[in-house]
């Protein structure tokens, strides 16, 4: 965590925000005889559905709130947070089943119950379908346009059918303060939905960009650069990262993360750009995009800035297309002419894969203190350098362990990497708080 003052009121902002339902079932004042079961499976229904709004927050990319920890951190909370909030939901039948399942079985049967509990038994089924989905995308085949679309409809519709459910049974939603208590709450959903598939579109339709040149580069990878259109773009963070859609509306559903991978204090024209791996549904098409197409993006979000994390020197870890922020960062350094010293340890498959490869080097020539250290996992025949993959002693080979705590490491890869690498470094005894990662597995 990056602020942890600001962190940990936002912490509590959620804890308190996930219990605020529970003052409609504090304030029920339930009859006597009412088990106490019923009332406790009630109150892990509210949390459980409270916690479910909230993961549209979490998600909405509101940068205050990411600022602490990241929009990676973010949303690897939000997948993990869901299981909770399922957990919770399915506790809310399960204990009634128990108390009396005589009276509350029946309540399965759509066919005969009523509409209340049609639209509970509606939001459990949608909502397992939902975390199925997730779970079960990549074996499934199901692309991540198909995916976004579906997770986001999915997720409106079971929130919008629990509360239907809530409002229904109304034990809970009568009289003019637990009424007004339960709108609130919704109408906080409501603002967030709003914000999120209106204004910020809305926002973005005012600040179109345009793509300038399309340029290939090793590994299979194709560079973007886009140019504001009508306004004058945004500054950035070197190895920030945006949000992208290309060819389609603002409103689209459908929108990328890459990290910025050009320099940010460079165009004056402020034109930034982005360098994409071919790896499956929208990237795979991104060297067929033509100069002139519409792209808006949505950015610039993300932590993983060498400008948050001040140091004598740093290290730079990067795997494959791992490496957009870090080169990112190195343009900035040079732009500015810091003359810190930095350590490049870049993973790539084959020599012929070295995304930068070219510009790498010119960057070591004209950068007195960079030290570009490449791995290879197949080498060519006449490779004398690093090969297989970046452990715990291959960066102790190349960075002293006397320096470990007063350096700033940044790593950027695929998660297998990243696992290995937190745990290698942390082992070497590099601080915690010295160790920056980022994390662009989203789904």
């Amino acid at each position: 965590m990056k602020n942890p003052l600001t962190g940990l009121a936002w912490v509590l902002t959620y804890l308190l925000l996930a219990v605020a339902p529970l003052v409609l079932v504090a304030s029920a004042h339930p009859p006597a005889g009412r088990p106490f079961l019923v009332e406790f499976s009630a109150a892990l229904g509210f949390v459980g559905l409270a916690m479910m709004g909230l993961q549209f927050g979490l998600v909405a990319r509101f940068k205050p709130v990411a600022a602490p920890f990241g929009i990676d951190a973010l949303t690897k909370f939000h997948k993990q947070v869901s299981y909770v909030a399922l957990a919770f939901i399915l506790a809310h039948p399960i204990l009634l089943f128990i108390q009396d399942g005589a009276k509350y079985l029946p309540l399965l049967n759509v066919i005969t119950a009523p509409w209340r509990a049609r639209f509970a038994v509606a939001a459990v089924l949608l909502l397992l379908v939902l975390i199925g989905l997730s779970v079960t995308r990549k074996r499934l085949g199901l692309s991540y346009e198909v995916w976004q679309w579906t997770h986001g409809l999915l997720a409106v519709a079971v929130v919008v059918l629990a509360l239907a459910h809530i409002q229904g049974v109304g034990y809970y939603t009568s009289g003019d303060i637990k009424r007004a208590l339960f709108w609130l709450l919704a109408g906080v959903l409501v603002a967030t939905l709003v914000w999120i598939r209106l204004l910020k579109p809305l926002i973005r339709l005012r600040h179109p960009w345009r793509i300038v040149r399309v340029e290939p580069e090793r590994g299979e990878a194709t560079t973007i650069v886009m140019e504001p259109v009508d306004h004058s773009g945004f500054e950035f963070q070197p190895g920030q990262f945006g949000w992208i859609i290309v060819g389609r509306s603002p409103f689209a559903r459908v929108h990328h993360p890459f990290s910025f991978s050009s320099g940010a204090d460079g165009d004056a024209d402020g034109r930034v750009a982005m360098t994409i791996k071919a790896a499956g549904d929208f990237t795979n098409r991104v060297s067929l995009l033509r100069v002139g197409t519409r792209a808006y993006v949505d950015g610039p979000h993300g932590v993983f800035t060498m400008d948050l994390q001040q140091a004598q020197g740093y290290v730079f870890i990067g795997g494959g297309v791992g490496i957009t922020p870090l080169y990112s960062m190195l343009l900035t350094m040079r732009a500015r002419e810091d003359l810190r010293p930095v350590v490049l340890l870049y993973a790539s498959r084959r020599w012929e894969d070295v995304i930068f490869r070219e510009q790498l080097e010119e960057l070591e020539a004209s950068m007195p203190n960079l030290r570009v250290v490449h791995v290879l996992d197949e080498p060519p025949p006449e490779w004398t350098g690093e090969t297989g993959r970046i452990d715990g002693d291959l960066v102790r080979r190349h960075v002293p362990e006397r320096q470990f705590a007063r350096l700033e490491f940044f790593v950027c890869g695929a998660p297998a990497m990243l696992d290995a690498m937190e745990d290698a470094l942390v082992s070497l005894g590099v601080p915690p708080s010295r160790l920056n990662t980022e994390r662009f597995d989203f789904v």
